[in-house]
């Protein structure tokens, strides 16, 4: 921990903590969400206490898997892994295969798993080092937000030791899964209302910012010069990813949704953000899992969320280069 010292005219400094952040990474393995993992592994600012597992790109087996195959390729495996939630709170699941393939991570060659899950489920590990853990924890969920709610229901006295949730999820403006939703919130819009609702400071990175993190071929080359294997497996990733981006949207890569979630805890100003009040649509048979901001305050409820509306895409980018750098 850092002292107070001297400004050079005699004021004490005010003391400033640069302990890294706490956070648990809940995720649904996934192209991005591997860049998300790596991020959030390679930044001195951050220690990652756990990562869990939830169904949304892939079957929760595979996303499970998913998380192991990565942090055994960056050589983490000492970094817990639990299984979470199979399947959304109310509705029925849908995996989007063809974003990710049939293993939720096709497109390179990455390793088995050199370890198990552990015993615990996603829920029960979450709130052991939440408990465990000297400060708050930020939570990072960039994936359908089942877990979450699932622990903020079962470990209520845990709540006022999460110090925000940072997660990828939600649009002010088109959908990418409906003309209305995103895919994680349309995923399990009743957990997100749940998340929403809790009264935690929330960071939302949602396709409004994230559709602007692209990273292109020349970013890709770049990963893969600096990085050794892991720049090569993360550079054919990024490859197989860009696939149906291009096909859907035209774009000459792929935005790298989940990441953003991490790096804006790493940079705070690397995304211009507004704070907002934003509620999530469960009842809508047209609007399922639609986020609806009120910028006008016509509902008179607090903003709950600082709601991400552009991002430096080139420091992005650094960021990731760096990161995969760092496990070269």
């Amino acid at each position: 921990m850092t002292g107070a010292g001297s400004n050079g005219a005699g004021e004490p400094r005010p003391s400033v903590d640069r302990r890294p952040r706490p956070v648990v990474l809940d995720c649904d393995p996934g192209h991005d969400d591997a860049l998300a993992i790596l991020l959030a592994l390679a930044r001195p600012e951050l220690q990652v206490l756990a990562v869990t597992t939830v169904a949304g790109n892939a079957p929760l087996e595979r996303t499970t898997r998913n998380a192991l195959r990565v942090l055994t390729l960056l050589g983490r495996t000492d970094v817990p892994v639990a299984s979470g939630a199979e399947r959304p709170l109310v509705r029925a699941p849908w995996i989007p295969v063809e974003f990710h393939g049939q293993s939720g991570l096709d497109g390179a060659d990455l390793p088995e798993p050199a370890v198990r899950p552990v015993a615990e489920d996603a829920i029960e590990l979450t709130a052991r080092v939440v408990r465990e853990a000297a400060n708050p924890v930020t939570l990072v969920p960039t994936g359908p937000l089942t877990n979450i709610a699932l622990f903020l229901r079962a470990h209520p006295r845990l709540v006022p030791r999460i110090g925000a949730i940072s997660l990828m999820g939600g649009s002010l403006g088109e959908g990418n899964t409906t003309a209305a939703a995103e895919f994680n919130l349309w995923s399990d819009p009743e957990a997100a209302a749940i998340v929403f609702e809790a009264g935690i400071p929330i960071l939302m990175s949602g396709l409004d910012v994230t559709h602007q993190a692209l990273v292109l071929p020349p970013d890709i080359a770049r990963l893969e010069h600096v990085g050794g294997r892991t720049g090569r497996v993360f550079a054919d990733l990024l490859r197989f990813f860009a696939v149906h981006h291009r096909q859907r949207y035209g774009w000459d890569g792929p935005p790298i949704h989940d990441a953003v979630a991490v790096a804006r805890l790493v940079e705070p100003g690397l995304v211009m953000s507004r704070r907002l009040r934003v509620d999530v649509e469960t009842a809508g048979e047209l609007t399922r899992g639609r986020t609806v901001a009120d910028p006008e305050g016509l509902s008179g409820r607090p903003p709950n969320a600082e709601v991400g509306l552009a991002i430096d895409r080139e420091r992005f980018v650094d960021l990731l280069v760096e990161a995969v750098a760092s496990f070269a």
